[in-house]
């Protein structure tokens, strides 16, 4: 999707019965929520890679392309014909990137994986521990999301340099790795103070209000005295026990129920006034539509919208970074095979062997 926010001609290569991501959570006509989100700007080419014309197709696109992405498990690529070594003889300039759980080497690599585990296996889960106690996974597909910044990323970055040298290359790139990096710091916390590290910011957190939830952090010593005036609890400053950071950390348990106390007192919005009055950093915690509709993000345009044909209107953020508003114009997300036909003729396939194609079952076109 990234790519095509960029400007790039995506062909999505789908299996008769269409990516994973039409099915997992509610559907709209041909899509869920996700599908309709990360399908936004491709075309859809549905091809059976069990029939050898199927495969033969693949390998033909593959010729030309610029980049191509695959996400099976290590080796089932090369065992298709698809491996990079195969593509690369014919297309040296390829950029190649695979998808994986574990990445293409290891003792993991030929471990199924998604989100969740790599939420899991990469720390994630630890870091985010609930008020009771349990480690629970983000409820997004961030490792899915990040991983395909990651890739988005080392793609850009790939066709910049063969500008240069002339050559492709094979990128590994995998939902692990990709989520472990966003831990940054945290595995370095973990080893230089010999274990689970201190809280970073106590008391920073989520507040209940008398109507709703605020999240209030802090970043330096003079901010959490600002902070302990701005709520009327100057006591709380003055007491030894939470006179830095580290005092706080190690005594976070008789600290924050205090202030879980004092923020139940009064709105969101009385509290916002006086922490905002005292430059404290904190900010209402809202929902997807909460964020959706708040006076901010429809004055930025942070959101775009595309009319998707069985789905109906179709919100996600705006991409980061975009230079004007070219998003607003990528193709909503397709049926499965809805481009299979333009596809092929783009790529110098006669109608009669189209038609022959779909007669075979090598190739698909939606079911009218």
């Amino acid at each position: 999707m990234l790519l095509g926010v960029y400007g790039a001609e995506v062909v999505k290569v789908e299996p008769p019965e269409g990516d994973w991501s039409r099915y997992l959570g509610t559907t709209h006509g041909n899509h869920t929520a996700l599908s309709a989100v990360y399908n936004r700007g491709k075309r859809s080419l549905c091809l059976d890679l069990k029939h050898r014309d199927g495969i033969a197709i693949a390998k033909r696109l593959a010729r030309d392309c610029d980049v191509l992405i695959e996400g099976f498990r290590p080796g089932v690529a090369a065992r298709l014909g698809l491996g990079y070594d195969d593509l690369a003889r014919d297309n040296p300039g390829l950029i190649y990137l695979s998808v994986s759980g574990f990445g293409q080497q290891g003792p993991y690599a030929k471990r199924p994986g998604s989100d969740s585990v790599a939420q899991a296996f990469s720390g994630l889960v630890s870091v985010n521990v609930g008020n009771d106690k349990t480690p629970h996974r983000v409820g997004t597909t961030i490792s899915d999301v990040a991983t395909g910044v990651y890739a988005f990323q080392a793609i850009a970055t790939a066709l910049f340099a063969r500008a240069t040298v002339g050559a492709g290359r094979w990128i590994d790139v995998s939902l692990t790795q990709s989520t472990a990096a966003l831990l940054g710091h945290k595995v370095a916390e973990y080893v230089l103070e010999g274990g689970a590290p201190r809280a970073l910011n106590v008391p920073a957190g989520s507040y209940q209000t008398t109507d709703g939830w605020l999240m209030v952090t802090l970043v330096n010593e003079p901010q959490y005295k600002r902070l302990c005036a701005a709520i009327g609890r100057e006591d709380l400053a003055g007491d030894p026990r939470f006179s830095d950071f580290a005092r706080r950390a190690d005594s976070a348990d008789a600290l924050i129920p205090q202030m879980r106390d004092v923020f139940l007192t009064q709105s969101s919005e009385a509290w916002l006034e006086r922490l905002h009055a005292a430059d404290i950093i904190a900010e209402r915690i809202l929902t997807p539509g909460d964020w959706l509709h708040n006076a901010h993000v429809e004055a930025t345009k942070a959101a775009v919208c595309q009319d998707t044909p069985g789905v109906g209107p179709v919100y996600a953020p705006r991409t980061p970074g975009m230079m004007g508003l070219s998003e607003d114009q990528l193709c909503p997300a397709p049926d499965i095979g809805a481009d299979s036909r333009a596809v092929l003729l783009d790529a110098g396939f006669e109608p009669n062997a189209i038609d022959d194609l779909i007669k075979t079952g090598a190739v698909r076109t939606p079911v009218r």
